[in-house]
């Protein structure tokens, strides 16, 4: 499987923010979710991915194409959204899909058409008319509709309603099923992540704080709840990275749970009560922190 895109040691630097040293690899056919507080730098990464804004180090390949020096050619294999896209105001959503068509020879009138009735958007009208939700939908038909291979949405679904939200998501869901497309995606919202992510990667501070697979995070993440008798110290195994304790007992976050996390607990003269599965937000929460903690 070759990657779609492929980020080694990229960094840009500005005067109150550095990006330091991002490596992110997305294969063709995947997911990857991009999650990250506001100034971490996610959208810094998308725009060099795109070839908006230039690293200062490191190198960018969409589709084997280094950027931004073949960007030009990479361009009509790559769709890009953000949540800031702007339209003509007084032109109408067919205006915009027509000057498209004219530049993109893999536009696609039928999925074109298809798009305008699973997101409820009437070609006919100026954008100026549509409500924000619209107006965002209008964008992203705008991008889906020329097929491209690579895709790079950042916030697509920042600021909607849940219908818009549900109807963007479920549209994106279809064109992850083409196993030769990619996606990268950042959110805010760490639940849409989870819904359509392969592989995820956090970012904190201009820095990646780690790349999974989101099967194997949610699985290995773990919060253990622990009654343990006075005198005793809470063990902490391989993999604990957050211990909080209120007399007899105590809240443990592993990053490596296994069967033998809880048998390390229980030989220790604690007991387990309850082992919960922890969401994404909650993960992120924990790993950045525990980041910030160890540098």
């Amino acid at each position: 499987m070759n990657n779609a895109i492929e980020c080694r040691g990229v960094g840009k630097d500005y005067p109150r923010f550095t990006l330091d040293g991002v490596d992110l690899v997305v294969p063709e056919g995947s997911v990857m979710g991009f999650v990250g507080p506001n100034g971490a730098g996610k959208s810094t990464t998308l725009r060099i991915v795109t070839g908006a804004i230039r690293a200062d180090r490191g190198t960018v390949e969409v589709l084997g194409r280094s950027m931004p020096r073949e960007q030009i050619a990479a361009k009509w294999d790559l769709g890009y959204f953000s949540e800031d896209m702007r339209l003509y105001p007084s032109r109408t959503v067919d205006f915009h899909a027509r000057w498209m068509e004219s530049i993109y020879p893999s536009w696609d009138t039928a999925y074109e058409r298809q798009l305008y009735e699973r997101f409820e958007v009437d070609p006919g009208q100026k954008v100026k008319h549509l409500s924000h939700g619209q107006r965002v939908k209008a964008g992203l038909m705008m991008v889906l509709a020329r097929r491209p291979r690579v895709l790079v949405l950042d916030e697509p679904t920042s600021g909607l309603d849940p219908l818009a939200r549900r109807q963007i998501l479920d549209e994106l869901s279809a064109v992850r099923a083409d196993e030769e497309r990619a996606i990268l995606f950042s959110s805010h919202n760490t639940l849409d992540v989870e819904q359509l992510s392969d592989e995820i990667t956090f970012l904190a501070r201009g820095r990646v704080v780690f790349t999974r697979d989101k099967e194997s995070l949610l699985e290995d993440w773990r919060r253990i709840r622990l009654e343990v008798p006075d005198g005793l110290s809470v063990p902490e195994p391989e993999g604990v990275v957050d211990v909080q304790r209120s007399g007899r007992l105590a809240v443990v976050t592993t990053r490596a749970w296994s069967e033998a996390t809880e048998s390390a607990f229980r030989a220790a003269g604690a007991t387990v009560s309850a082992v919960e599965r922890m969401s994404l937000e909650e993960i992120f929460l924990a790993a950045v922190s525990h980041r910030e903690t160890v540098s």
